[in-house]
C-alpha cells in the first residue's frame, strides 16, 4: 500500500520539522545523553522520511540520507549504542494513537509477523513458522498489538518472541544483549504483557481479537481471556478446530446448527469489495458477569463449505450476530497494519542483529507508520482543522512515567505552546512548486 502524492509532498515539507515539534517530548529516553539528545531530532527524523524512499532495501546510509548525514555512522550509533529507551517511545506512540485515533469501541488486534534473515546471529532467529511467508523459514518473530477505530488503525505495541533455545543459551543471549531479566514467553504470554499494558494506562477499547495463537483457553492463554473478562472488555478469538468446548471439539458443535441458523454477513471491505462468508453463532454456558454471554462462532466459506473457521465470543447481551462479525473481521487491520509498515516505513529492513536495535528500529518505524496513519485520516477524513484538546500523553502510559509532550528542542514549528505531531502544511518552498492532489491513487 502506497502513500498517496499528496501525503508524499506533505512528507516532504513538514515531515523533519513536525517530527521535531512532538518527538523531543520523547527526548528524556535518552537517559542524559548529552550526544544522544544532540541527534536525537535528525536520527529520529529520518523514518517518517522513509515514506519517500525506495524500500527495497533500506540500509543505513538511505536513513542517514533522509536524516541529512554524510554517513551512515550516527544512525548506527542512534540504534545500537546511544543511551535512549525505546520502552519509553513506545509508550509516546501509544499515546499519540489514542489522542488521534482514539475510539471507547475501538478493537485491539493481537497478531505477529516474522522477519525472514538469512544468518544465525540476529537476536531470536532460528527455523520456525512464519505466517508472512506461510512456511517454516530462517526468521525472528514479532508479536504485535494494533488499534483499529473508525478512525484508523496503527500499531501501538511490539515484543520479539525469544525462542525456548535463544533463551537459554548464555552465550549467544550475551553476543546479542538479551537483557538478563529477559526469560523465555510464548507468543500468548507476550500478548497478555501487552494488553495489560494497554489496560494500565487506560487505553479506551471494547474488544480483543486474534488468531487462534491467542484463542486458545490453555495456560497463558486462558490468562489472556481471563484478563479481558475482568475488565469488562469483549473478545472475538479463533480456536482450531480441535479446540475442546464442553464434552466436544467445536467442530463437532456443526451438528447443532439449525439449517435455517447461516446467515450471509460481511466482515468488511476487502480490496475486492465486501467480504461476505456464512456465519452461524451457538450460545454456550460459562460462568460469566451478569449481562454478558459467551458463545461460538462459526464462519463458512461460500464457494467452499467445508472450510470452517471457528471462534470464541464473550459480548454483552445484547450484541447482535453482525456486531461479532464486525469485530472478527477487523482482524485484518493488524494485516494492513503489516503491509503498510513494511512497505512504507521499512518495519522489516533493518541492519541491526541485537535486542536493542531490533525494538529501536521497530518503534521508531511503528511510530513513522502511525503518523502516516494519522495524515492519512486527516486528509480523507477531514480531522486536520479540528485542534486536539492540549493534554500531556499521561492519561495513556505506564504509571510515573513522565509527561510525554513537553517542551522539545530547537525553534517551535509554530506559535501554539503545545506540539502536535500532525499539523497543518505550511506553504511549500518557492523553488518547489506544489505537487497537485491525486485523484486516482485514493485508499
Amino acid at each position: 500500500m502506497e502513500a498517496v502524492p499528496w501525503l508524499v509532498s506533505r512528507m516532504r515539507w513538514l515531515g523533519l520539522r513536525s517530527w521535531i515539534g512532538w518527538v523531543p517530548g520523547s527526548r528524556r529516553a535518552l537517559a542524559g545523553s548529552s550526544q544522544g539528545a544532540a541527534r536525537w531530532p535528525t536520527c529520529a527524523g529520518g523514518w517518517p522520511r522513509l515514506s519517500v524512499l525506495d524500500r527495497s532495501a533500506i540500509k543505513g546510509w538511505q536513513l542517514a540520507e533522509a536524516a541529512g548525514d554524510p554517513t551512515p555512522d550516527g544512525m548506527q550509533d542512534f540504534l545500537s549504542r546511544m543511551r535512549w529507551d525505546a520502552d519509553q517511545v513506545r509508550d509516546d506512540l501509544r499515546a499519540y494513537v489514542v489522542e488521534h485515533l482514539g475510539d471507547l469501541g475501538a478493537v485491539l488486534v493481537l497478531d505477529e509477523t516474522g522477519f525472514v534473515k538469512k544468518g544465525t546471529h540476529s537476536v531470536g532467529v532460528q527455523r520456525q513458522y512464519s505466517g508472512t511467508a506461510g512456511r517454516i523459514e530462517n526468521c525472528q518473530i514479532g508479536v504485535f498489538l494494533a488499534y483499529a477505530s473508525e478512525k484508523g488503525h496503527a500499531l501501538i505495541d511490539r515484543a520479539l518472541y525469544l525462542p525456548e533455545r535463544w533463551a537459554g543459551d548464555p552465550a549467544r543471549r550475551g553476543k546479542a544483549g538479551v537483557p538478563e531479566e529477559v526469560a523465555f514467553a510464548t507468543k500468548p504470554k507476550l500478548g497478555l504483557a501487552m494488553l495489560q499494558r494497554a489496560l494500565t494506562t487506560g487505553v479506551p477499547f471494547a474488544w480483543v481479537t486474534g488468531d487462534s495463537v491467542y484463542g486458545s483457553v490453555y495456560g497463558a492463554d486462558h490468562r489472556l481471556r481471563r484478563l479481558i473478562e475482568r475488565h469488562g472488555r469483549g473478545y472475538v478469538l479463533a480456536v482450531t478446530s480441535a479446540q475442546r468446548l464442553g464434552l466436544k471439539p467445536v467442530e463437532g458443535w456443526l451438528e447443532d446448527v439449525p439449517a435455517k441458523g447461516w446467515r450471509r454477513l460481511s466482515a468488511g471491505n476487502g480490496a475486492k469489495g465486501p467480504r461476505l462468508h456464512d456465519w452461524a453463532y451457538l450460545p454456550y454456558r460459562s460462568l460469566v458477569a451478569e449481562g454478558w454471554k459467551t458463545g461460538l462462532l462459526i464462519r463458512r466459506k461460500i464457494k467452499e463449505p467445508d472450510k470452517l473457521a471457528f471462534y470464541l465470543t464473550l459480548a454483552p447481551a445484547s450484541t447482535s450476530l453482525a456486531d461479532l462479525v464486525r469485530v472478527a473481521g477487523t482482524r485484518w487491520t493488524v494485516e494492513a497494519c503489516f503491509e503498510a509498515a513494511k512497505g512504507e516505513v521499512g518495519l522489516d529492513q533493518y541492519e541491526v542483529r541485537s535486542w536493542v536495535g531490533w525494538h529501536r528500529h521497530v518503534t521508531l518505524a511503528m511510530l513513522a507508520h502511525a503518523y502516516l496513519a494519522v495524515v492519512r485520516q486527516a486528509a480523507l477524513g477531514g480531522i486536520g482543522d479540528r485542534r486536539p484538546r492540549r493534554r500531556s500523553a499521561a492519561p495513556h502510559r505506564a504509571r510515573g512515567a513522565a509527561s510525554a509532550l513537553a517542551a522539545g528542542v530547537g525553534t517551535p514549528t509554530g506559535p501554539r505552546a503545545g506540539h502536535r505531531l500532525v499539523a497543518l502544511a505550511p506553504p511549500p518552498p518557492a523553488a518547489r512548486p506544489p505537487e497537485p492532489l491525486a485523484t486516482t491513487n485514493q485508499p
